[in-house]
């Protein structure tokens, strides 16, 4: 067999399954029925001595994966904000890896960078953020943040006077982070491999649904001398609550400090007409961070790395060498915007995903996303015993058990009882969290398909359980 009927083959084969499983994916139990054993007794087949027919290979591959597969591509998961692959993304992707791109520079792969080049214009036009900015493609919103917060320590520290790329960090002036207390903790890491340690961080107190005070945030600013880093977030991620961000940047900008946003899925509300007032004001920030597989469904991996000062974004994370030949009259390079030198052609699935569903699109499905948290949250909300924790503003719902009069022993066993009962019934993934010191069901709104008969699906999927559990 030659190499292109065996690529034509086993391409087909891995596509009959895929069909398939977006097709049934529905029916399937919701949480996957395999357990780790299993997974490892089919996986763990032995390393063949020669290479097998790549059918073979495929075949085994679902067989062995089919059972231990999450439904985040479908309507009924809530468990964490996962974008479900939009199918033209999907399709996107498939090319991509049949393409083989490297999209290290223009140089390797010229229609990757310039796919990358339009996709960032649109993501600018759709986030209503400055044109001039800079956007990296990354893996995700974490790594997105590692890129802003690496040209923000750059540029706080020259600004104080220190050369971050010729001097490196020993000597360098103390930079000093101020964030608030519940920030995301993919930061938290973030700031950690930047070389931040805890004597770095100074903590804003918080309010009842995570959102930064900004009354505390000037006062400690006040009291901080050197380079400063604020770091702000648009959607908590249990309550889904914005940062006030004109306050918050007013007094960050009085005191020379740089902002960065983590966005990684509330910054889509700025989409929105309807939303966009929550997070008015934060297009004055320095950089900002969203995922691309989170609202805005592009196939895993993906996220955006956006900073308003093109200069210290590329003079952070340029990587330069004289094989890597760039020209005047090239198109965009990545290699200028991110630290990543091998990698897939992410900003092929990005422009296709974006062409999928339009501006209008875009719109249409995270609207319908908040009304339905706004939907379940009105279905739980009158009943004795359940509580909705967070004021209802976006996609998020935190929902706690037991009367408050009852204690906290007890609700932390009632409401894992309840989850615990969902998950057996096997209609809906979800799982748990720890929120404001108490156990939660954290419900997250975020699939392509999921629309208002899903919420009542899984409406009904928690009344039931509470009932058992209560009774």
């Amino acid at each position: 067999m030659t190499k292109q009927n065996e690529f034509r083959d086993v391409a087909q084969r891995a596509l009959e399954h895929a069909v398939a499983w977006r097709t049934d994916g529905p029916k399937l139990p919701a949480i996957p029925p395999a357990t780790r054993d299993q997974l490892r007794a089919r996986f763990d087949i032995g390393l063949p001595e020669k290479g097998l027919a790549g059918t073979e290979v495929i075949e085994a591959l679902v067989s062995a994966a089919q059972d231990g597969l999450a439904t985040n591509t479908h309507s009924n998961f809530y468990s964490w904000v996962q974008g479900s692959s939009h199918p033209v993304g999907v399709a996107a992707d498939i090319l991509t890896s049949a393409w083989g791109q490297n999209a290290a520079i223009y140089q390797t792969a010229p229609a990757a960078a310039i796919a990358e080049e339009i996709a960032a214009k649109w993501l600018l036009e759709l986030l209503h953020l400055p044109a001039e900015c800079s956007l990296a493609f990354s893996t995700g919103a974490t790594m997105a943040s590692f890129i802003c917060l690496s040209a923000a320590r750059s540029e706080v520290l020259r600004q104080a006077g220190y050369d971050l790329e010729q001097n490196g960090l020993s000597g360098a002036p103390a930079v000093t982070v101020l964030l608030g207390d519940e920030a995301h903790a993919t930061i938290f890491a973030d700031l950690k491999y930047l070389g931040f340690g805890e004597r770095n961080l100074v903590r804003i107190a918080v309010d009842d649904q995570g959102r930064m005070l900004a009354a505390d945030l000037a006062k400690k600013l006040a009291l901080v001398a050197g380079p400063k880093i604020v770091i702000t977030q648009a959607g908590h991620i249990n309550s889904g609550a914005f940062d006030p961000f004109p306050e918050i940047i007013a007094a960050s900008k009085l005191a020379g400090a740089w902002v960065h946003v983590d966005g990684a899925f509330g910054l889509w509300a700025r989409a929105v007409p309807t939303l966009a007032p929550m997070a008015a004001g934060l297009e004055a920030a320095d950089s900002w961070t969203t995922d691309g597989h989170k609202w805005l469904q592009v196939p895993y991996d993906s996220g955006f790395a956006i900073v308003r000062h093109a200069e210290a974004h590329r003079r952070a994370m340029d990587v330069t060498a004289s094989y890597l030949t760039k020209h005047a009259d090239d198109g965009r390079n990545p290699s200028h915007f991110g630290p990543e030198l091998s990698r897939r052609s992410r900003g092929f699935a990005v422009w296709a995903v974006l062409q999928a569903l339009g501006r209008q699109g875009v719109q249409e499905m995270v609207a319908r996303h908040c009304r339905c948290a706004q939907h379940l949250a009105q279905r739980l909300r009158d009943v004795a015993g359940i509580r909705v924790l967070n004021q209802v503003v976006l996609n998020q719902l935190a929902i706690a058990f037991g009367e408050e009069s009852e204690s906290a022993e007890i609700r932390a066993q009632l409401t894992a009882s309840v989850i615990q009962a969902i998950r057996e019934e096997n209609l809906n993934f979800v799982l748990g969290a720890n929120w404001r010191n108490q156990p939660i069901l954290r419900i997250s709104v975020i699939s392509l398909y999921t629309d208002i008969p899903d919420m009542d699906i899984l409406a009904d999927s928690i009344l039931r359980a509470w009932k058992a559990v209560r009774s």
